[in-house]
């Protein structure tokens, strides 16, 4: 089992373990504190989905820091069973788990709400990141203004984004590009 931290909120500091999976890739530290640091305020109440959740990390540290509920979807049993126990853990009533694949549940799924905020970290080799914006947009996940946070091993500029998507916020840390996106009406 590996580890790693909660960066800030009401659980600052607490130890979370996920397993040890081939392409599994927690964000790093620095790259979850610059984006919550981009989303402070915005995160307290948002209605968040989190895609992809592989360690659970950026769901735990939404919940942490108030996001008033998290969607968390992960595919992989060993890695859902690890977020749940991590929920439990830290006794994060407000995020919901869902075991199941994240395209399948843009496609099909029924948000209870539309979301603020969603968090898309897909695995870098299998080339998911622009699928998951379309579905996102065209299939009404989205609140008006809603923010999109997208990690890739390519620069974010080389996919192809919904046209009402600007890329507000972007950096490279190692190996790794992430950036936000800001939503508007089309």
């Amino acid at each position: 089992m590996n580890q790693l931290r909660i960066i800030a909120g009401k659980w600052r500091g607490r130890k979370i373990s996920f397993m040890d999976q081939e392409g599994l890739r927690p964000s790093p530290d620095r790259v979850r504190e610059a984006l919550f640091n981009w989303l402070q305020n915005e995160i307290v109440g948002a209605q968040c989905l989190d895609l992809f959740a592989g360690s659970g990390a950026l769901s735990l540290e939404a919940a942490s820091r108030g996001a008033g509920h998290v969607t968390c979807i992960e595919l992989n049993a060993e890695s859902a069973a690890c977020i749940k126990e991590n929920i439990a853990l830290i006794q994060a009533n407000q995020i919901t788990l869902l075991q199941q694949d994240a395209l399948n549940y843009l496609k099909t799924g029924k948000a209870e709400s539309n979301y603020d905020l969603v968090l898309l970290d897909p695995p870098f080799n299998e080339n998911l990141l622009e699928e998951s914006c379309e579905l996102l947009e065209s299939n009404s996940w989205l609140t008006a203004s809603a923010l999109i946070y997208l990690e890739s091993d390519q620069a974010l500029e080389k996919y192809e984004l919904p046209s009402n998507w600007t890329l507000i916020k972007d950096k490279k840390a190692g190996q790794v590009y992430y950036g936000l996106c800001q939503r508007s009406e089309l």
